[in-house]
Order: C-alpha cells, then sequence, then structure tokens
C-alpha cells in the first residue's frame, strides 16, 4: 500500500516540483565583451589573435542542465525527455558536478533484457549509480580555445563549467565555439 501511495503520480509531481524549487536562480555568468564588426576591421591581426585568446568560458557559458545526485532514474528520464535534453549534469549538495548522463545512456540501461521495465524500479536508483566517470571540468577563467581543445582531445560535445569552489556554473560547448570563434578567423 505504502509503494502505491509514493508511486502515484500526483505524489511524484510534487516531488519533481520540490526538487525543482531548490534549484534556485540561475547561474552567475561573466559580462561577454562586445566584438561588434567595426572593432573586429580597427583590430590588427595580432590584436585579433589575443582577443581569441583572452575569450574565457565564464564570458561565453550557457546555463548547465543539471540534476541532484539522489534524483531517481525517472526523476532524470523525466527531465531528459520534458525539456528535450541530451543529458544532464549530476550535482552533489553542494553544487559540484559528479558526473553527466546522456540520454543514449539511460535508453541502453532501460533496453537491457536484464532489467525490469516496470515504472517503480526507476524510483529507485538514484542518478548518482549511472554515472561511471566524473566530468572533465574547465574554471571560468579558462580560455575558451582551451575548453574547445580539450572537447576535441577527450571527443566531447560539451564540458563543465565551475566557479573557484568548484560548483557548477555553467557549460561550454560546440555552439558556444560556432558563435564565438568564426569572427576570429575571417
Amino acid at each position: 500500500m505504502d509503494v502505491e501511495i509514493i508511486m502515484s503520480p500526483k505524489a511524484l509531481k510534487e516531488k519533481r516540483v520540490r526538487r525543482g524549487n531548490k534549484r534556485g536562480t540561475s547561474m552567475p555568468q561573466s559580462r561577454p565583451r562586445k566584438l561588434t564588426k567595426e572593432v573586429m576591421a580597427r583590430m590588427s591581426p595580432k590584436q585579433r589573435a589575443e582577443t581569441a585568446r583572452s575569450i574565457t568560458c565564464g564570458e561565453t557559458m550557457l546555463e548547465a542542465h543539471w540534476v541532484w545526485y539522489d534524483a531517481s532514474m525517472a526523476d532524470v528520464i523525466d527531465d531528459l525527455t520534458s525539456n528535450n535534453w541530451d543529458h544532464v549534469f549530476v550535482i552533489n549538495h553542494e553544487g559540484a558536478p559528479q558526473g553527466r548522463i546522456h540520454a543514449v545512456d539511460v535508453l541502453k540501461i532501460i533496453a537491457r533484457k536484464k532489467v525490469n521495465r516496470d515504472i517503480a524500479w526507476m524510483h529507485g536508483i538514484p542518478a548518482q549509480q549511472l554515472v561511471n566517470l566524473p566530468p572533465l571540468t574547465v574554471t571560468q577563467s579558462t580560455p575558451l580555445l582551451k575548453a574547445g581543445a580539450l572537447m576535441l582531445t577527450h571527443d566531447l560535445n560539451q564540458i563543465a563549467v565551475v566557479n573557484k569552489e568548484g560548483a557548477l556554473v555553467g557549460v561550454v560547448g560546440h555552439q558556444t565555439m560556432a558563435r564565438h570563434m568564426p569572427k576570429f578567423i575571417l
């Protein structure tokens, strides 16, 4: 009887709403520099190169998708599907990233024949158990080009950005690179 109460759609929705309210406001971001076409045209090639190397992850990062480490697998699946995300970072109570869960990995777990596909087991597995490696991270002061090199080296489409305390504050990905770097090449 208790399981039925805990697993009722209303109880689960209330749990997700409470968990969502704990997330707080959006993550801090440094102010990006205004590099217009006119400003870029007046720069020498050397100045353009220096400017490209000086752009930091903190200036260009986007908001990261994340869940608490004790969120259930059902919560992770709900976040991935309802927000149309392809991955989510798992963070601990201090906000430090513990790992990254990709939607394809979740599908592989569900598709295994050994796993009972009934919904109840998904509520018993915490997100922390879906993570096998800690994520690669950069700080807000890391140059964007270095983050891009790390993504290429480790075959990642995104990399977590953390503050001085190690808490997740954003993410830098291929789209960030595509938005900020071409102006220095052309």
